[in-house]
């Protein structure tokens, strides 16, 4: 694999400042094969839906957060069919990255999910049938997690994430290398191992917006309840009345 390979993932890591920079310094990205969007949600929690342009996401996203300060995450989830899977974007957020959450994604299917975090470390998790196999830090790749941490090593190596650890001498060059290429590797990785490649086009048209549920309803959800009507029984259970809901409307 030569730098060449990663150019059409450079636009997930752009330059700090760069006005190009669509998804921000927290986003999860989880790449899905064989599923739809609203199997997709319902595996994400989400009790109901709605169709949404990426800009309206990031506003309900924004008032979640100021409502939350952050620590819940994004809130919601937004859903892309492309060619045989799906693409699931959290603006930030990292719902995907849960071991739970991974467990419901990845029922019968492959998963990855990809988490772009400026403030605390990226990272990279496969799973498959409900288990997650192998997860890492792409800055050190040699320190993985997960059933079998070495079933993606062939698949890393080609992909110029050493295995091993490295010396004192060449520790500052292999890490600049790492952590200045990381994202465009995982994000190749992602789409060999899914089939699913993630582009910026995928954000130009509608997508599947759904409130992420962390805990498990008391009871089925009414036939027709609308997703405004669930973000209100979400904010009763969790903190203050906002206004995030009117981004939905």
């Amino acid at each position: 694999m030569t730098i060449d390979a990663l150019t059409p993932f450079r636009w997930l890591q752009p330059p700090y400042g760069d006005r190009g920079n669509l998804l921000g310094e927290i986003y999860c990205v989880t790449l899905l094969r064989g599923l739809d969007p609203a199997e997709v949600l319902r595996r994400f929690g989400a009790r109901t839906s709605t169709q949404m342009s990426f800009a309206d996401l990031e506003l309900a996203v924004s008032d979640f957060t100021m409502v939350t300060e952050g620590g819940d995450g994004g809130g919601y989830v937004g859903v892309v069919a492309t060619g045989d899977g799906c693409a699931a974007v959290e603006p930030c957020g990292w719902s995907g990255t849960d071991n739970p959450t991974l467990a419901r994604l990845s029922a019968g299917t492959d998963v990855v999910s990809v988490l772009r975090h400026d403030y605390a470390c990226d990272y990279f998790h496969y799973a498959a049938d409900g288990m997650v196999l192998t997860a890492f830090d792409p800055t050190f790749p040699e320190r993985r997690s997960g059933a079998d941490t070495d079933r993606l090593a062939g698949l890393m190596r080609e992909f110029g994430l050493p295995l091993e650890e490295s010396s004192d001498e060449d520790w500052d060059q292999r890490f600049d290398d790492l952590s200045g290429h990381g994202l465009a590797r995982m994000f190749a990785m992602a789409a060999r191992l899914t089939g699913v490649t993630f582009t910026a086009d995928l954000l130009d048209g509608p997508l599947l917006v759904g409130a992420i549920a962390d805990l498990p309803p008391p009871q089925e959800p009414q036939r027709g309840t609308s997703l405004g009507v669930l973000l209100e029984q979400l904010k009763a259970v969790s903190g203050p009345d906002s206004a995030h809901g009117a981004a939905l409307a």
